[in-house]
């Protein structure tokens, strides 16, 4: 076990805590002692922990904070990069699940799938009939991509392979990429029917999805979300549901989670899945032993394997083996 010690907040899966005990000295909890977190020189975070200016200054010795997620809006990754702490997160190994889920998510909205079934275990099959006709379909619609990343492109290949046509926005075009982009977000709703929710969260994108982009998307619209719950202004997605502004909404992720409104849970047009993009245990123990390897990176000789693009490291190319 190595001398250098890491403090570990919120839940990782238990392969990261096990190598992290065997690698290094593991602190638990941010309600450590100071004199214990003025030893520390590692921060695996998980769940959502804020490692914010609070902690931050407890831990004068931090060296690198590695985030379990590919998101890592609830890092202050300005005040570590002022401090010159590295952070890093895990893309890549989740990228294909949190695809599926988001294709699975937009099959149940449009298709009433998950209604469907519910129809058949409250025993109305057998006593009402058949499930009615679903209001709309995936044929012809057009789906409109916000946040066209790793996941945004592994969602667009699969959504051409069931007939969709892609379009998207972002801070910027991509020139390697042929979809047609849109140089608004609000030129991007009114070109589609399907809008997929892929941004970060964090100031710079909250509540981009508003009542007047709900607007633009229009009576057949149907929105996903799998990027972050505070891109959505859920009060005026939930005005927009129960006008019929929009369609329906299929949504993986909230605005103040575990907490979802109850209006949203009263909806019959909408599909709520509890954050559940990435959460296989195979993709969840490959993004664990991604923080471990780059902890292990770091501590070893100087390189993060999965820097953020705010962290000023060269990236080199990481190999993912899975849990040991």
């Amino acid at each position: 076990m190595s001398a250098v010690e890491i403090l570990m907040v919120g839940r990782m899966p238990a392969v990261v805590e096990r190598q992290l005990r065997e690698r290094f000295t593991l602190v638990s909890g941010s309600d450590a002692s100071d004199e214990a977190l003025s030893r520390v020189r590692g921060v695996a975070s998980g769940a959502h922990a804020p490692v914010g200016p609070e902690l931050l200054q407890r831990l004068p010795a931090l060296e690198i904070v590695a985030n379990f997620g590919v998101g890592y809006d609830s890092v202050d990754v300005a005040c570590c990069a002022e401090r010159g702490i590295v952070v890093t997160n895990t893309p890549d190994v989740l990228t294909e699940e949190v695809a599926d889920t988001a294709l699975g998510l937009l099959l149940m909205t449009a298709r009433e799938l998950s209604a469907s079934e519910r129809w058949l275990r409250a025993g109305r099959w057998a006593r009402d009939g058949a499930y009615p006709l679903t209001r709309t379909t995936l044929r012809g619609r057009t789906l409109g991509i916000l946040g066209l990343g790793r996941i945004g492109k592994a969602i667009a290949r699969r959504a051409e392979a069931f007939g969709l046509k892609v379009m998207y926005h972002g801070r910027r075009r991509q020139e390697d990429v042929a979809y047609p982009y849109f140089e608004t977000l609000e030129g991007l709703a009114a070109a589609c029917d399907t809008l997929m929710v892929v941004a970060p969260g964090g100031a710079e994108t909250r509540h981009l999805i508003d009542a007047k982009i709900l607007k633009a998307l229009g009576p057949e619209g149907i929105v996903i979300n799998i990027g972050r719950g505070t891109v959505i202004d859920e009060a005026a997605l939930i005005e927009a549901l129960k006008a019929g502004t929009i369609l329906a909404a299929g949504l993986d992720v909230f605005e103040h989670e575990p907490m979802v409104p109850e209006a949203l849970i009263g909806m019959e047009n909408v599909v709520l899945l509890p954050h559940v993009g990435s959460a296989s245990q195979h993709t969840r123990d490959g993004m664990g032993q991604l923080v471990v390897d780059n902890l292990t990176s770091w501590f070893a000789d100087g390189r993060p394997l999965t820097p953020v693009p705010e962290t000023p490291v060269p990236q080199t190319p990481v190999t993912v083996t899975g849990p040991s």
